[in-house]
């Protein structure tokens, strides 16, 4: 990057991350909230929502995360936290969600719960076939039968399938001496990456399925953000390439069909980490990171929004009355469950700060 444009170490303990992923978990639920209440597909860029650019920039920050977490630990220590910032919070929804809402919307749908326990999907089989984060049923029962969006408890959870899988590839990468000395090796990764999505419908050929072409999507975003901390490590944050970074990231985006936003992702994790670094946050948003359990909460608690009637009161109360409900349900999966289980999986001396997760 040259000496000239060199600039401040990134501020780990002193940035805003957690209050941009709060957002960006925010603008999920904003675009899901039309399809749910069935008003249309919302606000699109280059054919995609604003809440699949929402995954995007929660996997740019997290690759650039997540190197660093790896890098700085064991590869015992850090396949542990890995599990422990994304599994037991995951788990609870998954129970939550089985025998909590569903038999709520049992209740509200039909007035009993009759074959509850026994009509498929069954709530422990719903448990069952997605506990390996690859989300096999969406569906309980006969419930939700009655709303815009039928059948589906959460439409938000899949992505976590991938996240975990960008976290074994960094895994992976980081037993290679040359990745870990240097960027080279991240940037190669991120070309190949990049190809890898491009070339998508030649793997289709080859008989490969959408599970690999959804993965093929992501990678690229979490492996930009991986090549940005290789830069960010050597060089800092200077607030002219970051602005560059950002009008390059906007220009890939919106002017570049298909593998555009894939090729901004370097320069929209340079521009977004420069952004945490200037702009403040609440203090309790900084010691409390709500924004996974947000993210994992949102789609159901706007399906009972909907079976509760806030859907006719108009889209924009709707969502504020489903956002308030999400971020009850995320405070409470942070202070209980998300919170204890780094708590538990950190040892007490030398404890860092909980590394996040995204989407």
């Amino acid at each position: 990057m040259g000496r000239a444009l060199a600039g401040a170490p990134f501020p780990y303990r002193a940035n805003s991350l957690n209050l941009f992923r709060l957002i960006l978990a925010a603008m999920v639920l904003f675009a899901h909230s039309f399809y749910i209440v069935g008003a249309g597909e919302g606000p699109k860029i280059q054919g995609e929502n604003l809440g699949g650019w929402a995954v995007a920039g929660f996997f740019v920050l997290s690759g650039f995360l997540i190197t660093r977490s790896r890098l700085r630990t064991a590869p015992g220590e850090y396949l542990l936290h890995r599990i422990a910032r994304i599994f037991p919070g995951f788990l609870v929804c998954l129970i939550v969600t089985a025998f909590v809402f569903a038999p709520l919307a049992a209740l509200i749908e039909h007035g009993t719960l009759a074959g509850f326990m026994s009509t498929p999907i069954t709530p422990l089989q719903y448990i069952w076939s997605n506990l390996t984060l690859y989300i096999d049923s969406y569906t309980i029962g006969t419930t939700l039968e009655s709303v815009p969006y039928p059948g589906v408890w959460n439409g938000s959870l899949w992505t976590l399938f991938y996240e975990f899988l960008c976290y074994v590839l960094v895994w992976l990468l980081g037993g290679i001496a040359l990745f870990r000395r240097n960027g080279w090796m991240a940037g190669a990764v991120f070309v190949l990456s990049l190809l890898m999505w491009i070339g998508a419908s030649l793997a289709e050929r080859w008989g490969l399925d959408a599970s690999f072409l959804l993965f093929a999507k992501l990678a690229p975003f979490f492996l930009g953000g991986a090549l940005v901390f290789f830069i960010v490590e050597r060089s800092g944050i200077n607030t002219i390439v970051a602005v560059f970074s950002l009008t390059i990231a906007v220009v890939l985006i919106v002017a570049v069909p298909r593998w555009g936003g894939q090729a901004s992702a370097p320069f929209l994790a340079y521009g977004l980490l420069w952004l945490s670094s200037v702009i403040p946050q609440p203090r309790w948003v900084a010691r409390n990171d709500v924004s996974y359990g947000f993210y994992i909460y949102a789609w159901p608690m706007q399906q009972i929004a909907v079976l509760l009637g806030a859907s006719a009161l108009g889209l924009p109360v709707y969502m504020l009355i489903a956002a308030v409900m999400t971020f009850v349900l995320a405070w409470l999966s942070w202070m209980l469950v998300e919170h204890r289980a780094m708590e538990w999986a950190r040892p007490r001396a030398g404890r860092l700060r909980p590394t996040p997760v995204g989407p």
